[in-house]
């Protein structure tokens, strides 16, 4: 089924197991899920005093950036981040503004994070979702903590996830592609490189020599270049606001584009996805989008 709704539907309650099987992840829908974590104690205690106070000079994990775009098409380049370690105080210093700096900051390192950099927050929270747990068969592959700055951009991409993404405080703002909307998304292929600060504080893009070259998508979903890239006039973006105390279910292979309100606070559960006869179509239709553009 090809065919898309026009907006994100929403689901005033988690599913069951078989239900959301059944109705979203065979189908490869995404939705929205109210009352899903109504009972986090998160979502009343992770205020920026108390994760000061339970996390505080901890030395963790943080992407700095000069732009706000970590993982994205820069300068004909894939640029990764600085992976800074501070103190997690001094980063919720920059996020409160009682410290300021040129440079964009968002606590968003993938490798199951909130289990490994941040163990002191696990217990409010959930260590899986058990409904999708039990839909799926299996455990979150990781669990990741997200907080940043409103200029932190996440550039358009796909994941072989299924994601349960979770607003704790704040908003995110989602824009979404379907798989089948891949003819009219561009890939290209560039040089991976990294970001690394100069002696003078300011910004210098290193590329990573050995490494091979990084497929990725150029083209910025808010601001679309159409001369250069003319078959996504043809795609149908989905937007949609995933507000405190909601979840969204990204579905594998679903493109996405992310911004967020400042200070935001999410928490997502990563889950393998099944590589079954949906994955095997997306390939089809990804080597037949390759093979055209090359005729």
């Amino acid at each position: 089924e090809l065919g898309w709704p026009e907006s994100i539907p929403y689901l005033d309650r988690p599913p069951s197991p078989l239900e959301f099987y059944r109705e979203w992840v065979s189908p490869n829908k995404p939705c929205i899920i109210r009352n899903a974590i109504s009972r986090w104690p998160a979502l009343k205690k992770w205020t920026p005093a108390y994760l000061r106070e339970v996390v505080g000079p901890k030395v963790v994990s943080v992407a700095v950036t000069p732009n706000g775009y970590a993982d994205a098409v820069f300068q004909d380049r894939f640029v990764m981040p600085e992976e800074r370690q501070m103190p997690f105080m001094d980063f919720l210093d920059i996020v409160e503004k009682k410290a300021t700096s040129p440079n964009v900051f968002y606590v968003q390192k993938q490798c199951s994070n909130l289990t490994e950099e941040f163990p002191e927050l696990v217990c409010d929270v959930q260590p899986d979702i058990p409904w999708m747990s039990e839909a799926l068969g299996k455990k979150p592959d990781a669990v990741n903590f997200w907080l940043g700055e409103s200029a932190a951009v996440t550039s358009l991409h796909k994941d072989h996830y299924e994601n349960l993404y979770c607003v704790v405080s704040g908003e995110k703002y989602f824009l979404l592609h379907p798989p089948s909307d891949r003819p009219f998304i561009p890939y290209e292929l560039y040089q991976p490189a990294t970001y690394h600060v100069s002696e003078d504080g300011s910004f210098e893009i290193v590329d990573q020599k050995t490494a091979e070259k990084v497929p990725w998508i150029p083209l910025d979903p808010l601001n679309p270049d159409l001369e250069l890239y003319p078959e996504y006039a043809q795609a149908k973006p989905l937007q949609c606001t995933v507000k405190a105390g909601e979840m969204l279910y990204l579905p594998s292979l679903w493109f996405h584009h992310v911004q967020q309100s400042h200070g935001c606070i999410a928490v997502n559960y990563w889950y393998d996805m099944e590589y079954d006869i949906k994955y095997s179509y997306y390939q089809l239709l990804d080597c037949l989008t390759k093979t055209v553009k090359m005729l």
